[in-house]
C-alpha cells in the first residue's frame, strides 16, 4: 500500500470517527499531494509524498510561531495539532550527530575541501535525508564541518 493510499484510508477512518483535526489536516494534505502531482505531471512516489508532508509540517510549524508572536493561542494550538497529525507520517527526525555522520560521508564522496564546496555537498545530502531532517539544520551542519576542513 502506498503512502498516499494509507493517508486516504486514514481520512476515511477519521471521517467515521468524526475526528475533526485529522479530517481537516488529511484533506489539506491530500489536496497538497494532488497539486504536487499536477505540477509534476504524474503520480508521486512515496518519497515525493513524504516531501509534501514535510513541507506541510514545516508550514504548520512556521504558522504556529507567527501566531504565537501575534498572541493568537487558539490558532497556535490548531496549527500544532495539525502538525502532530502530519508528523505521524514522517520518519523519525535525525539527531544532529546522525546528520553530521551522513554529511561527513557525503563530504568524502564528493571530495569537498572547504566552505566554498557547500554547493557540492548540499544537493546530495538533502536528497539522502529528505523528510528526516530540515534543510536549515543540514546546511548548518555541513557549513560547520566544512569550516573545520582546511582548504587546500
Amino acid at each position: 500500500m502506498s503512502l498516499k493510499d494509507k493517508i486516504s484510508d486514514d481520512l476515511k477512518q477519521a471521517l467515521r470517527e468524526s475526528d475533526d483535526v485529522r479530517k481537516r489536516t488529511l484533506r489539506l494534505l491530500l489536496a497538497a499531494v494532488h497539486n504536487a502531482e499536477i505540477e509534476k505531471g504524474g503520480p508521486l512516489d512515496d518519497s515525493g509524498v513524504l516531501a509534501v508532508i514535510a513541507k506541510q509540517a514545516k508550514q504548520r510549524r512556521e504558522s504556529a510561531e507567527e501566531f504565537r508572536k501575534g498572541g493568537r493561542q487558539d490558532l497556535v494550538e490548531r496549527e500544532e495539532a495539525e502538525e502532530a497529525v502530519l508528523q505521524a507520517y514522517l520518519p523519525a527526525a535525525m539527531s544532529r550527530e546522525e546528520i553530521a555522520a551522513a554529511a561527513r560521508k557525503v563530504i568524502a564522496e564528493v571530495g569537498a575541501q572547504g566552505p566554498r564546496d557547500v554547493g557540492k555537498v548540499m544537493p546530495v545530502l538533502v536528497k539522502q535525508l529528505a523528510g528526516r531532517a530540515e534543510g536549515s539544520e543540514i546546511s548548518a551542519v555541513v557549513r560547520e564541518l566544512l569550516a573545520e576542513t582546511p582548504s587546500s
